[in-house]
């Protein structure tokens, strides 16, 4: 399985299917989707409405990654389940963290 994040000069753009109202604020590992690619499973306790899943997203990448929120960005889907997002730092420094974020618990 690949893994659903991609390495660039300024950090790391990852893959994502969200789920809003998901009872706690948490990376839940690695899914295969029914097209084949891969994403992490987050869950976050905020509605998705005005933004609110969106910010406790970035803010939990953020904490769960050790960078500044402003390092974390949505790339795209701000109004999907599936989100695209850019962690700026260094790349392989985050895909580690990542690795371990999602190995089975």
């Amino acid at each position: 399985m690949a893994d659903p994040w991609r390495y660039s000069a300024h950090g790391i753009s990852i893959a994502l299917r969200v789920t809003p109202r998901g009872g706690r604020d948490d990376i839940d590992g690695i899914e295969t989707l029914a097209n084949g690619r891969s994403v992490v499973k987050v869950r976050v306790r905020a509605i998705a409405d005005g933004g609110e899943a969106n910010r406790a997203v970035t803010e939990l990448l953020a904490k769960s990654l050790g960078v500044p929120k402003a390092k974390v960005r949505i790339l795209s889907g701000a109004t999907s389940r599936l989100k695209q997002v850019a962690v700026d730092g260094d790349p392989g420094k985050l895909g580690e963290m990542l690795r371990t974020l999602t190995s089975v618990k």
